[in-house]
């Protein structure tokens, strides 16, 4: 498949409906191909969209200094990411054209979960911003409906029994990054973010107006989805290319901002519980050959290998990150 279709996911909701059995075909035929889809009929409302973009806007055009003081740490990977902080996991290449605000699945100080996995804990609201944690949570909870519509598809499309990976998503480690990249100059070399693949179940994202996302297709061209206003993308990440034994396709992508505007995004990354161990759920493709992977060791090695001076080790799972 060379384009990114469109589908209206709507009938999702009524599984006995007319029109799902040919949704969920829809859904798997652009899974299983180019792995990005362009989806509609989600009960968001355009304005929440918008509500939303405001909000990172607000949140970047937070005074330096200030945004600098709720910076991550090591010990924390919640709050600030500043310009050119990171480079790509596996330490090769320029360091991406972005800045970012980093937003975990939100769990109480004493939340009981804390005691199972050091990675859970409270996100770092900016004040400056105090609609923040209610807009974003707000989104945030819709989009985790829509997930679980999807997944939910994903599991009538491979054949497997129902809630076999919905259940992998009650208290899960699933987040959200907030992103600014200025514009890039013509002839300015180096990315937004680099080539890569996600390293989670699934993404979705509304696409900034402005552009810049594009998929790699099967014969190796770029392409940018074409996605209605109010629509998201969707994309399939490497656990959910596990699960299927290799059928739904994990994709490479980019960002490249030559827009000349700023762009804004704030992608969802759909990531079940800490304590799921992701193996193939299916007998796999005839050359797909990947380890099953434990989900709070893979997301502990993503946290890790973000920062310049950490490297992979034997022990670390495929971090996504592409050669050029």
């Amino acid at each position: 498949m060379e384009r990114i279709p469109t589908i209206d996911i709507s009938p999702l909701t009524n599984p006995a409906g007319p029109q799902y059995r040919s949704t969920v075909e829809q859904i798997m035929d652009a899974c299983t191909s180019i792995g990005f889809l362009s989806i509609t009929g989600t009960g968001i409302a355009p304005e929440n969209i918008d509500q939303v973009r405001d909000t990172v806007k607000a949140i970047f055009d937070i005074d330096e200094a200030r945004k600098w003081d709720q910076a991550i740490t090591r010990e924390n990977y919640r709050g600030y990411i500043p310009m050119g902080f990171f480079t790509p996991n596996d330490g090769s290449g320029a360091a991406d054209k972005y800045e970012g605000y980093k937003l975990h699945f939100e769990a109480a100080e004493d939340a009981p979960i804390r005691a199972e996995c050091a990675l859970y804990g409270p996100n770092i609201w900016p004040r400056e911003v105090p609609q923040a944690r209610t807009v974003i949570l707000d989104y945030w909870q819709q989009l985790d409906g829509v997930a679980d519509l999807l997944l939910g598809a994903l599991e009538v499309g491979l054949e497997i029994p129902p809630n076999t990976l919905r259940d992998a998503f009650r208290d899960p480690m699933t987040n959200m990054t907030l992103l600014h990249y200025p514009p890039q100059a013509p002839e300015e070399r180096g990315y937004g973010i680099h080539p890569h693949k996600d390293t989670d179940a699934l993404t979705i994202i509304a696409p900034d107006p402005v552009g810049g996302l594009e998929v790699q297709t099967r014969t190796g061209g770029w392409i940018t989805p074409d996605c209605p206003p109010g629509g998201f993308v969707v994309n399939i990440g490497d656990m959910l290319e596990l699960w299927s034994g290799g059928r739904l396709k994990s994709t490479p992508h980019r960002v490249v901002n030559r827009s000349g505007h700023e762009r804004y995004s704030f992608p969802y990354f759909a990531v079940p519980r800490h304590d799921v161990v992701v193996a193939p759920l299916l007998p796999v493709l005839t050359g797909f050959d990947r380890p099953e992977v434990h989900c709070g060791h893979w997301s502990a090695e993503i946290w890790r290998t973000n920062w310049p001076d950490e490297m992979a080790t034997g022990d670390t799972p495929e971090l996504g990150t592409l050669t050029d």
